[in-house]
């Protein structure tokens, strides 16, 4: 009788040799891994814990193109992600329902009515018992899942209580890209319009005129920028004073990862790679010390701008990792008791029509393919 530990094992090395096209003769445990799930983890009887949200979602891109791939090609990854995290001190599912939902491409012929759309759907999962983690797909998904947020308990209907971290390499506070004020550009900008009370910015290093002004004059905003975290001698009293600020939040936080945050050499394949950005471990310590503060509740997370390589599978190895992470640092904060689930008493109904009451002009989504 084998261990469970050496039935993972089996179960992994099946998959492993299954995509090498090396034949292999542990087909008895193949059922323990479910292909087109997060880390093959077959989802266990019971109310939902965890989503994992694919977003197949790519109107406004302005430079690499292939997100759409994206979410498809992390879940792909997952397979090769241990399930073993040491913070959190075993492997996951680590008790808790993982469901992966099946992936959602908009169908309305408008770019506001698919933003609507998205909405919608991310709304589902912002009950105050499940924790949502959405992948990209563009960083234009990031309005309408905040939108969507509107209805989770502690926001009760009111985003200003709402603090969003966002890791990038682009500040996305334009008013418009290309005349479209709805661009992946303009993601961080539109959700300070819905209403957030806070925006923190870090890997910053690729922005406007008009984005640095507006990041001087808006006090929710605070952006670390890279030149600052990154310096060579001057660098380790910038990133301390970032995790200084993720600690000193409280109430919900919504956490962005823009891939392009990290160091191009990283990311290769993302949307628009940037050198000089995070390392990995930088983003590792943001996840890790957001997710540790007693006061804060994370109540969602995205992972977007994820692009699929032909020749390597770094960059969506390296989302796959970071969106493990994300949930071992949610298991590890419901298992301590600081995320812990919360009635669903909102009457807030929130409108299916936001995007679309916008003023602005709505071009077809042919227009922005």
């Amino acid at each position: 009788m084998k261990s469970a530990v050496q039935a993972s094992f089996f179960t992994r090395l099946l998959h492993r040799q299954h995509h090498e096209g090396v034949v292999s003769r542990f087909h008895f445990m193949e059922e323990e891994f479910v292909e087109g799930n997060f880390l093959g983890l077959p989802q266990r009887e019971g109310d939902v814990d965890v989503a994992i949200v694919p977003l197949a979602y790519e109107l406004t891109t302005s430079y690499g193109t292939g997100t759409a791939q994206g979410p498809s090609a992390c879940i792909d990854a997952s397979a090769q992600v241990e399930l073993y995290d040491s913070v959190l001190g075993q492997d996951l599912p680590a008790g808790l329902v993982i469901a992966t939902v099946p992936e959602w491409e908009g169908t309305r012929p408008t770019l506001l009515g698919q933003l609507d759309e998205l909405a919608d759907h991310a709304s589902a999962w912002y009950n105050g018992a499940c924790f949502p983690l959405f992948l990209g797909g563009e960083h234009g998904i990031l309005p309408p899942v905040i939108r969507s947020s509107i209805s989770h308990p502690l926001v009760d209907g009111n985003l200003d209580r709402l603090t969003v971290v966002q890791i990038d390499a682009h500040a996305d506070l334009r008013a418009s890209l290309d005349g479209e004020p709805f661009s992946h550009a303009c993601a961080a900008a539109r959700t300070l319009d819905t209403g957030i009370g806070k925006l923190l910015q870090v890997g910053i290093r690729a922005y406007s005129r008009e984005e640095a002004a507006l990041i001087s004059s808006d006090t929710r905003i605070t952006t670390y920028f890279a030149k600052d975290t990154q310096h060579p001698h001057s660098g380790t009293k910038h990133w301390d004073a970032w995790l200084n600020t993720l600690r000193s939040l409280k109430g919900p936080v919504h956490l962005t990862l823009d891939l392009d945050g990290l160091d191009g050499a990283l990311v290769p394949a993302t949307g628009t790679p940037v050198p000089g950005g995070l390392s990995f471990w930088q983003v590792i310590e943001t996840i890790e010390t957001l997710f540790q503060v007693p006061e804060v509740s994370v109540i969602g997370a995205d992972v977007n701008e994820i692009g699929c390589q032909e020749d390597t599978p770094l960059t969506q190895f390296t989302a796959a990792q970071l969106a493990t992470k994300i949930v071992a640092c949610h298991a590890l904060a419901r298992k301590e008791q600081r995320w812990t689930p919360t009635p669903h008493t909102s009457s807030h109904d929130e409108s299916s029509t936001y995007f679309r009451a916008m003023k602005e002009p709505q071009h077809s989504v042919g227009d922005h393919a």
